[in-house]
């Protein structure tokens, strides 16, 4: 019972695997990213130019300099292609385990994801007071997780068409050539940056309940109580 007098039970919401896949994606995410950045310095020319004038460079030199990360490429990639069969292998493994288990059901978006994502993004944004359904992972939930594994698909993808250009060059080629398949690399690693910031935000903003459910697979959920007749 919560302290408001609402009663409560424990309810099973994360199996054990999905929280190891998850707890052990965060770590080497996070050395992926670090070195790649490493990696990056090397060649450090992605920029926004338009007309032949560039009004952002990923990264400023400064930044480098702050954080240790120049003249580091040997290292970087040692660390980066290490990290990446990990990545690879948990990520297949999550799949699999999801495509097993039967949970992709929970997770993979259905034909009211797209009408409940809407409700989710207006109640976030307070523009609207009507409240999603309550279920294991709403719509917005789905397209999210489902997008991040397409998206670990792609940078293992552009990861393989860079690293090997010559052995899959017919990969490389569809990814638009070389250069193009590094921009499309960088890009994705962006992109998980966001969600992963925009994760953490989320699971801030909706409290303990929802972190304790990742960590031990069980949250408190309010007891339906039958009314009388």
């Amino acid at each position: 019972m919560s302290g408001s007098g609402e009663k409560l039970r424990l309810e099973k919401k994360h199996p054990l695997a999905i929280r190891w896949f998850h707890w052990i994606n965060f770590p080497v995410m996070s050395i992926m990213v670090w070195s790649g950045l490493l990696i990056y310095w090397a060649t450090g020319y992605y920029s926004i130019t338009l007309g032949g004038r560039t009004y952002f460079t990923f990264f400023p030199t400064r930044f480098y300099e702050v954080f240790s990360l120049d003249k580091r490429l040997a290292e970087g990639m040692g660390w980066h292609f290490f990290f990446a069969w990990i990545f690879a292998i948990n990520g297949l493994l999550y799949v699999l385990f999801l495509l097993v288990s039967g949970e992709w059901r929970y997770l993979f978006p259905n034909r009211n994801s797209v009408k409940e994502a809407i409700l989710v993004v207006l109640h976030d944004m307070f523009l609207t007071k009507k409240t999603p359904p309550r279920r294991k992972f709403n719509g917005a939930q789905q397209f999210a997780y489902t997008s991040i594994v397409l998206l670990g698909l792609m940078e293992l993808l552009t990861g393989v068409a860079i690293y090997k250009p010559m052995q899959f060059s017919r990969l490389t080629g569809l990814l638009g050539g070389y250069e193009f398949a590094r921009i499309l690399h960088f890009v994705f690693m962006l992109a998980f940056v966001a969600f992963f910031l925009v994760h953490v935000m989320q699971v801030v903003r909706a409290g303990w309940n929802n972190f304790r459910a990742m960590v031990t697979g069980f949250e408190l959920a309010p007891v339906e109580e039958t009314p009388n007749v």
